[in-house]
């Protein structure tokens, strides 16, 4: 004769048999709080002394949503004139005018918002926030995108370029086109070799000539959240938008999974969609370390025109990931680390530090 099952048992089985026909879920509990950034994330200090991915972490273990931890996070390096890679004082474009882009994801509200190409505002963060907020939209750019931050009571100034980004920008001209007369063809190519020896001869930081910092952070229950802010490249054509607004891009969040942001070549993020790819691949159980390989070496294999390849055939660029899923876990990769000093911000319990970025590829990207 059948076991006969007791209302307790019975209760049980069927709670049992509805979670297994949700099909499979994530366990979030017991999730230790996490920050990861680009290097510069860990660089730059408010006036209590705290870097990027410091002050995310606190806010996110003091209960505050981690979105706004991680703007809060890059607002310090927006606002520092020394980074000229992120907002105030980042590097103009082949004009001379400052343009920033921005993007923000909420994994909980399934919801983000970005912006291109603005102008005159020193947070794009915020603004990115305020367009995923208060408007059905996601993408906004230019001048509109200025003229919403200004009806969201932004402050809007006429140039946000430092003494230091300026002096940097003339030095540039003067060696590109000295006489004016170059055609456009040339002078791009000119602009970008006489930039490469800049960054060679120590005047600009070569993790700031493509620039940005991504941040991306969970908290205890397993909410994760990320932003990736920028100037976008060195002395850009203007009007050039680079993959950090693009979601899926330079920033992609899957409330159930993870995030993955970028910073470097930016052109190489937006033909591969290699944020939406790095979430993608840990969705089926990859880990962010090998996520984050994986996309890298699509780049690498999609990477064919000659003026891309340096002498070994591999590309003459760098694109770095900052990766972190629901459980806690996080990487920070590289398609290159030939001085093994690069290096991603991450904060926990133990406090801020830098780690090492691991790379896909030996040798430098200029070999």
């Amino acid at each position: 004769m059948p076991n006969k099952l007791n209302r307790r048992q019975f209760v049980a089985a069927g709670a049992a048999v509805g979670v297994f026909a949700r099909g499979p879920q994530v366990i979030t509990r017991g999730v230790k709080p996490v920050v990861v950034a680009a290097g510069n994330g860990n660089r730059s200090k408010n006036s209590a002394g705290l870097t990027c991915v410091a002050k995310a972490f606190k806010m996110i273990t003091e209960g505050s949503d981690v979105l706004d931890a991680c703007i809060a996070g890059v607002n310090i390096v927006e606002l520092d004139p020394e980074d000229t890679s992120v907002g105030y004082g980042g590097l103009p474009n082949a004009d001379g005018v400052v343009q920033l882009d921005a993007s923000v994801m909420h994994g909980p509200r399934k919801s983000g918002g970005s912006v291109a190409c603005l102008e005159g505002v020193r947070t794009p963060s915020l603004v990115a926030k305020k367009i995923m907020d208060e408007t059905d939209h996601v993408l906004l750019v230019g001048k509109d995108a200025q003229r919403f931050a200004r009806l969201m009571g932004f402050t809007i100034e006429d140039d946000l370029n430092t003494p230091k980004s300026r002096d940097l920008y003339l030095e540039w001209k003067r060696r590109t086109d000295p006489e004016h007369y170059l055609n456009p063809k040339d002078r791009a190519e000119l602009g970008y070799h006489v930039a490469l020896e800049m960054v060679a001869e120590g005047k600009i930081d070569p993790d700031h000539f493509h620039g940005t910092i991504n941040c991306n952070a969970v908290n205890s229950k397993g909410e994760i959240c990320g932003t990736t802010t920028t100037s976008g490249l060195a002395w850009k054509i203007p009007g050039r938008v680079g993959d950090s607004p693009i979601l899926g891009a330079g920033l992609y969040v899957d409330g159930e999974v993870g995030a993955a942001g970028s910073t470097g070549r930016g052109e190489a993020n937006l033909l591969t969609l290699a944020s939406f790819q790095i979430v993608e691949s840990m969705r089926q159980g990859m880990h962010p370390k090998d996520a984050g390989m994986a996309a890298l070496r699509r780049i690498k294999s999609q990477t064919i025109s000659k003026r891309l390849l340096n002498r070994r055939g591999e590309p003459n660029f760098n694109v770095n990931y900052y990766i972190v899923n629901v459980k806690g876990e996080y990487a920070g990769v590289t398609m290159y680390n030939s001085n093994g000093m690069s290096s991603f911000a991450v904060c926990n319990e133990k406090g801020p530090e830098n780690v090492k970025l691991e790379a896909l590829l030996n040798g430098s990207a200029n070999d």
